[in-house]
């Protein structure tokens, strides 16, 4: 996936979880953070931050806060971006795959994928992943039931007879492997090792980040514990 217009500038704060404050040409820019979540080990005071101007003359804010530096290392954090990386990625996991459908519902759930490879169909949920440490990805970076829920759910799916996924996209380079963040969420890991256990397919790839592209570059081991 690409940016079409992007900047660089400097973080100042971030005053609530939608907007941050930037210094940008010299001025105090005000954001839209494209990530509602916790992000503190990235939006730190003084990181280079990766911004893209909306084409909307209306909105409020004239820039979407995108990507940031962690060190040298770039990170994506726009938690829109995953789904059109995994779209765009899907047809190399699935190499017969023949239908390739986003938001499609289940029974009372909604999945971000329904697809069907060599006449089997499957469901398929995914997570962006922004919190690494030390060369470890880790899911997820704050407390989530509908990220438990949606586990649970493709565990149920599985029991039908169809074929169920979870794609981590993990929106950063040069990690080891990915884990759950038991720490922060254990209601979460082990609603994972469950889904695993019921034989949802769990998956994870990095991307190749530079300002204005994000692609999904190669798989990474899920570790369990």
């Amino acid at each position: 996936m690409r940016y079409d217009n992007i900047r660089e500038g400097t973080f100042l704060s971030r005053p609530n979880r939608f907007i941050a404050h930037v210094l940008l040409d010299g001025a105090d820019t005000v954001c839209h953070v494209k990530n509602t979540g916790r992000c503190r080990e990235l939006l730190v005071p003084g990181a280079r931050v990766i911004l893209n101007r909306g084409t909307n003359p209306a909105r409020r804010t004239a820039y979407d806060l995108v990507s940031v530096y962690k060190g040298e290392r770039l990170i994506n954090m726009d938690s829109q971006s995953p789904n059109d990386i995994a779209a765009e990625y899907l047809p190399r996991l699935f190499p017969k795959l023949t239908i390739l459908r986003r938001e499609v519902r289940w029974g009372d759930s909604r999945f971000d994928f329904y697809g069907v490879q060599e006449d089997r169909p499957f469901f398929l949920e995914v997570k962006g992943v922004t919190l690494e440490r030390e060369g470890m990805v880790l899911f997820p970076d704050a407390p989530t039931e509908r990220g438990a829920k949606h586990l649970r759910e493709l565990a149920q799916l599985k029991q039908t007879g169809m074929d169920a996924h979870v794609l981590f996209v993990v929106q950063m380079s040069s990690v080891t492997a990915l884990r759950a963040n038991r720490e922060t969420d254990p209601a979460f890991a082990d609603a994972l090792l469950a889904a695993r256990a019921a034989g949802v397919s769990v998956h994870a790839v990095d991307c190749l980040v530079t300002p204005d592209t994000v692609v999904a570059h190669e798989p990474i081991p899920v570790e369990y514990i």
